[in-house]
């Protein structure tokens, strides 16, 4: 294609994970086919490309943790592994001809919005394009977060984040440190113990675990999901309607979480018999603060001889040497970090510059915020899925994604019905409206509540990852635009046409 740098389409998407290519098909099913999807890497997955470290696996059942438009009668398991939602992804790119509208290797480098021409000009690392609407799908675990430890650089041995698992780098017989203990952690620590000469864990915080109801998916019940469509259907309910009931316990009564914490006590009890490990184990704060781990064997494997548990974070190396906040010492010869990612800062923020000049980086110095998780103000005609205050605690991510899609498919209905060169941008005051909403709900939840420090909070202590309600609310409230919270833009005239009236009235105004 002769000069790429001059392309333009009229969505570009960012990223080929669940949202990215949830995205893709949804494009293709409203009957929009101009439009590319950058991916950095050289192929499709997201998270589950980038996650391929021993153990890993999702904390959600498999037929809720799939596209409702692409289900999958074949789950092996319950829960299923990485390898198995890898390949489902995988399938989904082809079954819905998604290929030919993947970029490969085309990391974005920077986003800047042309406010006369109303379309953002976009810098790849393949080339240069422009697009009338972006949608960033890249994920809240996208980028992984290694801690500034002093003396890091002078580790002799080997160092890689659970996220980058060095597959070439043998770890049997080795003395290997696992800091961290999150969901990450949990899976790597059973699957390496039994291999590893010394396994030490630093755990600045003790996880909330409960057991994980994992088996296999009989032969019978994949037959009947492939040949009674209605069963498969009928489990994804069941899935997510347990889910549902669950919510008010996280979001409205807290105190009503005791039984849970005392069924995670006993789980723990059954497997480490060391009052003094146990005691180490046992977290200080309610459940459900932090996000619940669910596993069988971490317990088990803690109790094994060669193990040893640092309860503090690393402070420090010096040479094969690492040194814990509570003065401890360990020799090791790999260390594996399972910190977590870049989740209240998204990298791709500080690669956005919207329509004042600023950065999306600079716009959410504060804390970030959406418009229902969608649409920042200032960044006309930009989406984000997975966005701002769209996390759960206790149900499949997928639900959430799919409500955003909704909210996609309507938006460019919106842009359609306005007609000519058009783009809407989020009111400041609607954005504030929404997030005044959404952090009043916040106080009273397990996550505000729980007296913990999770990764929900971002630099200022505030929640901008949760969402403080049901899948079924914030589907209901994301599945129209309402024309009143944005200005209405168009080309050369530098100001805005908007506000139209509520997305009803603006619907009877054009139709007329």
């Amino acid at each position: 294609m002769a000069g790429r740098e001059e392309q333009h389409v009229r969505v570009a998407v960012i990223g080929s994970g669940f949202g990215g290519l949830g995205a893709a098909v949804r494009l293709r099913r409203q009957g929009i086919t101009d439009f590319v999807v950058l991916e950095r890497a050289d192929s499709v997955g997201g998270t589950w490309r980038d996650n391929s470290y021993p153990g890993c696996a999702c904390d959600v059942p498999s037929h809720l943790y799939s596209f409702s438009f692409a289900p999958n009668p074949e789950w092996p398991r319950n829960f299923s592994g990485q390898p198995h939602i890898r390949a489902y992804l995988e399938r989904v790119t082809d079954i819905f001809g998604l290929r030919p509208h993947i970029r490969f290797r085309s990391e974005v480098r920077h986003l800047r919005w042309n406010g006369d021409a109303l379309h953002w000009e976009i810098e790849t690392a393949n080339g240069g394009l422009t697009a009338d609407v972006v949608v960033s799908a890249t994920g809240p675990l996208s980028d992984p977060k290694v801690p500034d430890i002093p003396g890091l650089d002078s580790f002799p041995g080997k160092v890689f984040h659970s996220a980058r698992w060095d597959h070439e780098y043998e770890l049997r017989g080795k003395r290997v440190a696992m800091i961290g203990t999150g969901a990450s952690a949990i899976q790597i620590v059973p699957a390496i113990q039994p291999e590893v000469e010394r396994l030490t864990l630093f755990q600045r915080t003790a996880p909330w675990v409960l057991p994980r109801a994992d088996r296999r998916i009989s032969a019978v019940e994949k037959w009947l999901h492939t040949k009674v469509p209605a069963t498969r259907a009928a489990r994804r309910q069941l899935l997510w309607g347990i889910r549902e009931l669950q919510v008010s316990a996280f979001t409205k009564r807290p105190d009503q979480l005791g039984l849970i914490e005392f069924l995670a006590g006993n789980h723990m009890k059954k497997a480490i018999k060391d009052p003094a490990l146990r005691a180490a184990l046992t977290p200080d704060y309610r459940i459900g603060c932090k996000r619940i781990l669910l596993s069988n064997t971490y317990y088990p494997a803690l109790a094994r001889p060669n193990v040893d548990l640092v309860t503090s974070g690393l402070q420090e190396v010096r040479g094969n040497t690492l040194i814990g906040a509570d003065g401890s010492e360990v020799e090791a010869d790999a260390i594996v970090f399972g910190t977590g990612f870049h989740v209240t800062d998204m990298p791709i923020a500080q690669r956005v510059t919207g329509a004042k000049g600023t950065t999306l980086a600079e716009e959410w110095k504060d804390g970030m915020a959406s418009l229902r998780g969608a649409s920042a103000a200032g960044f006309p005609n930009f989406l984000t899925l997975i966005g701002p205050n769209t996390g759960l605690g206790n149900s499949s991510m997928i639900l959430m994604i799919e409500a955003q899609l909704n909210y996609l498919a309507d938006y460019l209905r919106q842009l359609d019905l306005l007609g000519g060169k058009t783009a809407l941008s989020a009111r400041p005051e609607a954005v504030e409206d929404w997030n005044r909403m959404v952090q009043e709900r916040m106080k009273r939840t397990v996550w505000n509540t729980g007296g913990c420090d999770s990764w929900y909070l971002d630099a200022n202590g505030r929640n901008t990852t949760a969402w403080p309600g049901t899948t079924g609310e914030f589907k209901r409230l994301t599945r129209q635009v309402d024309l009143a919270e944005y200005e209405v833009l168009r080309p050369k005239t530098g100001t805005a046409a908007g506000p139209v009236g509520t997305s009803a009235d603006a619907r009877a105004e054009v139709a007329a």
